[in-house]
């Protein structure tokens, strides 16, 4: 029996894409859930699964095109429609302006910009599809506080960032009238391994959590056609906006 309605999650073996792929699945979505350690991935989806979710696990590495390729082909083949998109994979380098690395430069712009440009262009026809029939298409990116605010020694990281609050809007511009919807999550330290580098001086106990950041895509799955709400931005209490 097809699925009604079909979600593709990246980033999706722990933290934010694992709380927001369980959101999803609470909602009755089919899941896609990549990511680029396969058994980390594949014991995320075992829990869900066990959970009662249709899902399953496609393990790539966003930062390569053909992996897109084959994460979006995958679905397709799976589930033959596609509802809600999730671009949820990123990785964070500091380093001060002098020390860039090259590598390290072109990971964080692979795969926290140009994997989101990707999975759009690849997911298009699906995409489409499912807006000619609910005019509600979600398309939620990831993005941070550090795409509002620029950090230093996290540079890189914060223009790629910035980079997907831009991608956002002009996407709602281009799309928004066929149905099809994209925000952009603006977080602040979330209690995830990402931000294990900081917990020394924030504690861990103190972030915010990945429940918090799926939840608001539980809101954003419910507002109706005419509502678009381009971007959220999340932030601890008595944190400067």
């Amino acid at each position: 029996m097809p699925a009604k309605r079909a979600a593709i999650v990246t980033g999706a073996s722990s933290g934010i894409g694992l709380a927001i792929a369980r959101v999803l699945g609470e909602e009755g979505f089919a899941l896609t859930m990549a990511a680029r350690r396969a058994e980390k991935l594949d014991g995320a989806v075992a829990g869900l699964a066990a959970d009662g979710f249709d899902v399953q696990a496609v393990a790539a590495n966003v930062a390569d095109e053909a992996e897109i390729q084959r994460v979006v082909a995958a679905h397709r083949e799976r589930y033959g429609r596609l509802d809600v998109l999730v671009n949820n994979a990123g990785v964070g380098v500091g380093a001060a302006v002098g020390d860039i690395e090259t590598k390290r430069l072109d990971m964080q712009l692979d795969i926290n910009l140009r994997s989101i440009v990707l999975f759009y262009r690849e997911c298009m026809p699906l995409l489409r599809q499912a807006a000619g029939e609910h005019k509600n298409v979600l398309v939620v990116n990831t993005s941070s506080i550090s795409g509002k605010h620029g950090e230093p020694w996290l540079s890189v990281y914060s223009a790629t960032k910035h980079g997907v609050v831009g991608w956002t809007e002009a996407m709602n511009k281009e799309l928004g009238a066929e149905g099809i919807k994209s925000t952009a999550l603006c977080p602040a330290f979330v209690d995830t391994p990402m931000t294990d580098f900081v917990k020394q001086q924030v504690p861990a106990e103190d972030m915010i959590r990945p429940e918090d950041i799926a939840e608001s895509v539980r809101f954003l799955l419910r507002v109706s056609p005419a509502c678009v709400v381009p971007e959220i931005m999340f932030v601890r209490p008595g944190e400067a906006l």
